[in-house]
């Protein structure tokens, strides 16, 4: 599928996204929010898809916010059907998928460009990246899942103060804060999340796919997180990769797994 503002390459069992708007710091318009959703949809949907790692192009933002032209003179409801659609469509739907998510954050994460990455399943970051969730200096608060999921990753304190203060937090205080795991060189980044997208797609894509629903229901008002692991611990042994993994174990072989 052709995309005016992303990028999708397919290698070796990883798909990489990347937004691709550097003239406007990779913002999230309605298009590329759009396009985000299918190429993720896409890319879940593939048997031989088993990552995805999500990025920005250029060396100096993941994502610099949302073009807030296209919203600045938004009504009351306009403004909470733009919030419930966008978790709908993008942020909600990549948090929820069963292909892990990477993201690969390379630059400026701000506004939506942090929430998008706080929407993958975990993080990694350039040392020259900059995050921050900067909604409250425009008169806003975060709507795409930042005020809750920002308090997920690094605690209430910690989080109402980013958000208080609209202020940015270099790279080693997102490790520190464990916003990311870890941080390297732009020239690194990439390669770090291959080896580590190479060291998931090894194992049980199924199981994979079922602890990530389980890890989720943990935070999910209403789901109880250790019912759902009890389940989707029984389901695994009705897979066809549990007894390649389980037969493979036994035959001191490594395993071969269908991903079914």
């Amino acid at each position: 599928m052709d995309y005016e503002n992303i990028l999708c390459d397919f290698n070796e069992g990883v798909t990489t996204i990347t937004i691709n708007r550097p003239s406007k710091l990779n913002a999230l318009n309605k298009v590329t929010i759009k396009e985000l959703h299918e190429a993720f949809k896409e890319a879940d949907k593939d048997d031989d898809t088993k990552v995805i790692i999500i990025t920005g192009s250029g060396e100096k933002a993941f994502v610099a916010g949302a073009d807030i032209s296209e919203f600045a003179d938004y009504s009351v409801s306009q403004g909470e059907r733009l919030a419930a659609q966008g978790q709908a469509l993008l942020f909600d739907f990549v948090a929820h998928l069963g292909t892990p998510v990477i993201a690969a954050v390379n630059g400026f994460a701000l506004g939506g460009g942090l929430e998008l990455a706080m929407s993958a399943h975990f993080r990694i970051a350039s040392d020259n990246a900059k995050m921050g969730l900067p909604e409250v200096s425009l008169g806003v608060i975060p709507g795409y899942g930042g005020t809750q999921r920002l308090p997920q990753l690094v605690g209430k304190g910690r989080a109402m103060e980013m958000i208080m203060t609209a202020g940015m937090v270099s790279a080693e205080d997102a490790l520190s804060y464990g916003l990311v795991n870890h941080v390297v060189s732009q020239e690194e980044l990439l390669p770090l999340a291959q080896k580590i997208a190479g060291k998931i797609k090894k194992n049980s894509s199924v199981a994979v796919a079922a602890a990530i629903n389980s890890v989720n229901a943990g935070f999910e008002d209403g789901e109880n997180g250790f019912d759902t692991e009890i389940t989707e611990f029984g389901k695994c042994f009705g897979t066809a990769d549990f007894k390649e993994g389980t037969q493979a174990f036994l035959e001191k072989r490594k395993p071969e797994f269908p991903g079914k």
